[in-house]
């Protein structure tokens, strides 16, 4: 299993960026997907995720409600993050985790993606 994680960069406060992550060697259609991040010194968070219910549902970090935005698109087998209004509290390693409901085991990474937004 691999979630190869892209769309990080550099951006100036008030930019946006778009994260894609794409999966292979499962059906992202049967797992919650979500993304986490990480920033220097601090513990990993979720930041958002989107269930496999229909319609999605979708639930964020009260830190980037409003701001980001999360889909998935289970035909290419990717899920994405719309980040608008960055600022440089965002700015951490991301990382996309393909949860499979209900169970304690079957939990994949990405490699993670840095976003850095300077002041």
């Amino acid at each position: 299993v691999q979630l190869q994680a892209s769309g990080g960069g550099l951006v100036q406060a008030g930019g946006s960026l778009r994260l894609s992550c794409v999966a292979s060697g499962i059906n992202i259609g049967l797992y919650t997907m979500n993304w986490y991040r990480q920033a220097p010194g601090k513990q990993r968070e979720l930041v958002a995720g989107v269930t496999i219910t229909k319609p999605d549902r979708t639930h964020y970090a009260d830190s980037v409600k409003g701001r980001f935005t999360i889909s998935r698109d289970n035909s290419k087998n990717a899920v994405y993050m719309q980040m608008n209004s960055l600022q440089p509290e965002d700015t951490a390693i991301y990382y996309c985790n393909a949860k499979l409901p209900f169970s304690t085991t079957q939990s994949y990474w990405g490699q993670g993606t840095l976003v850095t937004v300077s002041s």
